[in-house]
């Protein structure tokens, strides 16, 4: 059997005719934005994951993202740092920053202090001041790549370093989704594609130089061109479209909505600029373009375009929150600055805005979210498992 990564969460969309993943992240922040009334849960699935994939360790070392200035992110350390410590295990948190040979705070709004200390390595084994970890936890993406000092270590590190994003691409994750949900549907007896979103990968990419455009107009055209053979299939009376986003990173940067392939044609210097580099600067050389999924739900009297995010410790569904924007449209990016975060307390869901019927009882609609939630991190477990071969 192939174990779940340590934790993961799975950005979801549901259109009523459709429910898919349109993203999978392997070293999610947003713990804070988690209804704490679950944590009990959390924790609980925690020491679960953590006692299958280093099942003798007792002492861990959290190795969070490199922003000193971002608040909400130690928000979101804080509450894991918390989920650790109630699942009873002994934690310190180890930055791979240079200025905190001394311990260092923190401070955040409520007055709550984290220590950060510089990580320090001894031979295979790394460790903060005195404190030699049993386990390696990382919530940083390494997106910059994988520094020297974790690599080759006698501690377990999970999720592996090797899934960081300067290695994983998403259209890697979601080759493996589809197996799995290829797998899924003849044993469920639906059409695949209900759970998951078609896609094409172009590799070589340059947005400023303006090359690689052939492939992306290539791709583009025989992406809408399956769609609405599938729209027509199931009697889709919607317009389709392709999201063309960065094929590694997160922060919902480089991301854009194409309604049509000639919007490839027409792209300005702002878009370009726009797709040209995602997190830390890295530049955007590889790009997926992932069949559009609308979201139909909404949130609050003003009816905000919302999608659920759902949140995992190992195969355990832990809770999740619902992404509000009031400023996008139903076919577009959420995760983008002005969005807001609701609590998804898997009891009572938001408003679903379809003119007919077709998302069934509530409680259920609830219930499959963590249905493909879990097929998204078995996907992960078998990226997981290839790069251990690696």
């Amino acid at each position: 059997m192939t174990p779940a990564p340590f934790y993961g969460s799975v950005d979801l969309r549901n259109a009523g005719f459709k429910l898919a993943p349109i993203d999978m992240n392997l070293f999610p922040a947003g713990f804070n934005n988690l209804n704490p009334a679950f944590q009990n849960i959390a924790a609980e699935a925690a020491a679960s994951a953590i006692a299958t994939l280093a099942p003798h360790a007792k002492n861990i070392l959290l190795i969070p993202e490199n922003h000193t200035r971002n608040l909400f992110y130690w928000e979101n350390i804080r509450v894991l740092l918390k989920l650790l410590e109630m699942a009873g295990l002994a934690v310190r948190i180890g930055t791979l920053l240079p200025d905190y040979i001394e311990p260092g705070v923190i401070t955040l709004n409520d007055g709550t202090q984290i220590t950060l200390q510089t990580l320090t390595r001894e031979q295979d084994q790394l460790r903060v001041g005195n404190f030699v970890p049993d386990a390696i936890i990382l919530n940083n993406d390494l997106s910059d790549g994988i520094p020297e000092i974790l690599k080759n270590l006698a501690q377990p590190v999970i999720p592996p370093a090797e899934l960081g994003w300067s290695l994983r691409l998403k259209s890697g994750h979601f080759e493996y989704y589809a197996e799995v949900t290829e797998d899924f549907a003849q044993f469920a007896d639906l059409d695949p594609w209900l759970l998951a979103p078609l896609f094409r990968q172009c590799g070589e990419v340059d947005f400023m130089q303006r090359t690689g455009g052939d492939c992306l107009t290539r791709n583009t055209h025989e992406l809408f061109s399956a769609i609405r053979l599938k729209y027509a299939e199931h009697h889709i009376e919607h317009d389709p479209f392709v999201i063309m986003k960065a094929d590694a990173g997160t922060y919902g940067m480089a991301v854009m909505t194409l309604r049509g392939v000639e919007a490839l044609q027409s792209l300005n210097r702002k878009q370009r600029t726009g797709m040209a580099k995602t997190k830390s600067g890295q530049p955007v050389s590889q790009v997926i373009l992932q069949e559009g999924v609308y979201t139909f739900e909404t949130w609050g009297p003003e009816h905000a375009v919302a999608e659920p995010v759902v949140y995992m410790f190992g195969e355990r569904v832990v809770g999740g929150f619902y992404r509000v924007h009031k400023a996008r449209g139903r076919d577009e990016n959420l995760n983008a600055p002005g969005m807001q975060f609701e609590p998804l307390p898997f009891v009572k869901p938001c408003h679903l805005n379809v003119a007919r019927d077709v998302a069934g009882d509530c409680q259920n609609r609830f219930y499959i979210y963590g249905v493909i939630a879990r097929l998204s991190m078995l996907a992960a477990a078998r990226e997981m498992q290839e790069a251990a071969r690696v």
